[in-house]
């Protein structure tokens, strides 16, 4: 069995979300979604999500793509690769927050993939934002 790992914030979910995890789907069996800590995402964006990661978990669960639907650890950002193992991990094809040194953060050899965009004119997460 392969496991297919994805992470990002997941907002407000849209096409282009489900693109992403039913393409990420294809690169194994069994696909574990991680989900971004509001404080990681105040960190890193400079500003809270819309949705509580409670909230942006259960939407997730109910697209009923992903095999699991986990937090993200709020200190080491890795932690969550090491502690699930996955043979893949995913990556949107805009996503560049803590995608450096996930081969070294790793002690096996692990295939790194980076996901295509679904018309991403019409389908970014900013474009739904209401700020």
């Amino acid at each position: 069995m392969s496991k297919v790992i994805v992470f990002g914030t997941f907002d407000i979910l849209h096409a282009g979300h489900r693109h992403m995890l039913e393409e990420a789907h294809t690169f194994g069996n069994q696909l574990v979604v991680v989900v971004a800590r509001d404080a990681t995402v105040h960190k890193i964006k400079g500003r809270l999500p819309q949705f509580d990661e409670i909230t942006r978990s259960q939407n997730l669960r109910d697209l009923n793509i992903a095999d699991r639907v986990i937090l993200g650890d709020t200190q080491d950002y890795h932690k969550v690769l090491r502690d699930e193992k996955p043979d893949v991990v995913a990556l949107g094809y805009d996503q560049k927050a803590f995608t450096e040194d996930i081969e070294k953060n790793l002690q096996y050899p692990v295939r790194i993939v980076r996901l295509q965009a679904f018309h991403p004119e019409k389908y970014k997460s900013s474009f739904f934002r209401k700020d």
